[in-house]
């Protein structure tokens, strides 16, 4: 399992603590903020766990080593040009589901996984690792817990048909990770957690 420290908001001075204490993965939630911090810390290395616009798919792929939060066949269909234009190794993507079908979130519907992963099949720039999900907004982690594992059960189900979608599952944050370890996370996301609160203004 894999804690990414998500570094949000929170200045290079504690990144390059972090890193000498052995952190090396940082999350960032917007192509703009990495690209700030990155010349600066030539040493880490960068996911993208927040929204991408499809416009900035060419950018984000030079830039971060893993995108977690594909939530269209559009963007998918964007970082695999990327990739391939660069060349070298398929891309590593999770695809982000709206497994409680909030319309608050992002994400392909469960039941368009299906579908979706026919026509992501025909994108050899990609590797699918995984799928991706938020947690409900709830006041105890516990509530999150159906959240986490109806995406386990939906990448189990998945899996069987398609063999290209790997068993990796991103999900839990600083106030459910503990829940989401528990249910099969591979991948938990935690800044706060981690940094502390982010520093205001």
């Amino acid at each position: 399992m894999e804690l990414l420290p998500i570094s949000k908001g929170v200045p290079v001075e504690r990144l390059r603590a972090a890193l000498a204490a052995g952190m090396t993965d940082f999350g960032e939630n917007r192509v703009q903020e990495a690209a700030a911090k990155a010349p600066l810390l030539p040493a880490a290395h960068w996911q993208l766990v927040g929204r991408l616009q499809s416009n900035k798919a060419r950018r984000a792929a030079a830039l971060f080593e893993v995108v977690h939060a594909v939530d269209s066949l559009e963007l998918a269909a964007h970082l695999d040009q990327a990739a391939r234009v660069a060349g070298g190794a398929t891309y590593p993507i999770y695809l982000q589901v709206n497994v409680d079908r909030d319309p608050a979130k992002a994400g392909f519907a469960p039941s368009a996984m299906p579908a979706a992963l026919e026509e992501l099949a025909g994108l050899t720039g990609l590797e699918l690792r995984g799928l991706m999900t938020v947690g409900r907004l709830a006041n105890r982690p516990a509530e999150a817990r159906p959240t986490f594992v109806r995406l386990r059960r939906l990448s189990e189900t998945l899996r069987g048909p398609f063999a290209a979608l790997g068993p990796g599952l991103s999900m839990g944050m600083s106030d459910d990770f503990e829940v989401a370890v528990e249910e099969g996370a591979t991948v938990v996301r935690v800044g706060r957690a981690v940094f502390g609160p982010r520093p205001s203004g």
